[in-house]
């Protein structure tokens, strides 16, 4: 029995595109289809180019195989999608030779390793909250108990004494002890790993609530607000308290990176359909995504990956926290937070939740 060549490579479940010898897709399976958002009859016939963009990495490889008849790889390159969320292959390029051993095409082999690059940083985020939060509980044992015996002390020195210089310094350090312990305050959060009180949301509520806080900010510079809403998105169970803190943190920051220019900050919300890796949810899940985004000047490559440290700050007189602890109150609800950025085209943050859908 000879098998049709089409099914074979359609139960395959890695993406396989064919090529001929002038770059035009020959054969697409149906793994290769939804890596690439098309249909076989739609993508065959076309340059590779065309179905990709001349820029795409993939595209490139595929062309230089092509053109030097030497095998080539690429590795977690992203493919942008229009109807679902990105996906991250590794891709290999072989070239096919015909009876002469002229070249005549090109064979990509896309395997999806994006559920398996989502396990990584999970894993890896879970292991920094986990150090931090042993860290944090060190610090506020090892510092909140001095802290209320020199607050204590500085008071009773600026009560005794009539000195004004005295009496300024001690406030002083009243209010820097006050700052010190806020700020293990915040880190206590990591350590208790407080819990989130789930009850029936709407989180365009939420990001109202959340844009008149920010209007309500003297020393915010004034915005232009774009609220990019889907109607049709239904209540949620989740920590209205925690989430609110989530976006006001993140719209903070883009107001902030925007300057005392301003600009525009965009929210946006969203629907679809993702494989979710957490220990409150896992598999094929309908998820909420809210992206907030600035018209600032974007975040340097090697900045943004050091944002997830607790601490690290580029704003003066930030503490580094904020983000840390947008990042836990998501994960909390077992969702995830991407931040994207290019260098004077601005940065989104993309936050997707779970629908755990209120009944």
């Amino acid at each position: 029995m000879v098998r049709d060549l089409s099914g074979v490579l359609d139960a395959v479940l890695a993406g396989i595109l064919v090529l001929d010898e002038e770059g035009r897709i020959e054969l697409a399976n149906s793994a290769a289809c939804r890596i690439f958002e098309t249909s076989a009859e739609s993508a065959c016939g076309l340059p590779v180019e065309r179905l990709l963009g001349p820029d795409h990495a993939i595209a490139k490889l595929a062309l230089g195989v092509l053109a030097s008849g030497r095998a080539a790889v690429d590795s977690e390159r992203r493919v942008e999608r229009r109807r679902a969320d990105a996906v991250v292959v590794d891709t290999s390029a072989s070239p096919l030779f015909d009876d002469d051993q002229g070249i005549s095409g090109v064979v990509l082999f896309l395997r999806d390793r994006t559920i398996q690059k989502q396990l990584e940083e999970l894993v890896v985020e879970r292991e920094r909250l986990s150090a931090f939060g042993h860290i944090a509980a060190g610090i506020a044992h090892e510092v909140k108990n001095p802290l209320g015996g020199i607050r204590g002390a500085a008071e009773i020195l600026g009560a005794r004494t009539e000195d004004g210089r005295m009496q300024e310094a001690a406030k002083l350090v009243v209010r820097e002890v006050d700052r010190i312990a806020a700020l293990v305050d915040e880190l206590m959060v990591f350590a208790r790993g407080d819990e989130v009180h789930l009850a029936p949301v709407n989180i365009h509520r939420v990001l109202d609530h959340v844009l008149e806080l920010l209007r309500m900010d003297a020393s915010a510079p004034a915005v232009r607000v774009d609220r990019v809403f889907d109607p049709s998105i239904p209540e949620l169970l989740a920590d209205d308290r925690r989430l609110t803190q989530v976006f006001l943190n993140l719209a903070q920051n883009a107001v902030q990176a925007m300057g005392p220019e301003g600009g525009t900050l965009t929210i946006r919300t969203r629907m679809s359909l993702a494989h979710l890796l957490s220990t409150e949810v896992e598999g094929s899940v309908p998820l909420l995504r809210v992206t907030v985004a600035d018209t600032g000047p974007g975040i340097a490559p090697d900045v943004l990956a050091e944002l997830a440290t607790p601490f690290f700050t580029t704003r003066a007189g930030g503490t580094g926290l904020g983000l840390a602890v947008s990042r836990h109150w998501v994960a909390r609800h077992g969702g995830s937070l991407r931040i994207e950025s290019t260098p004077g085209e601005g940065t989104a943050v993309q936050v997707a939740l779970p629908l755990r859908r209120a009944s």
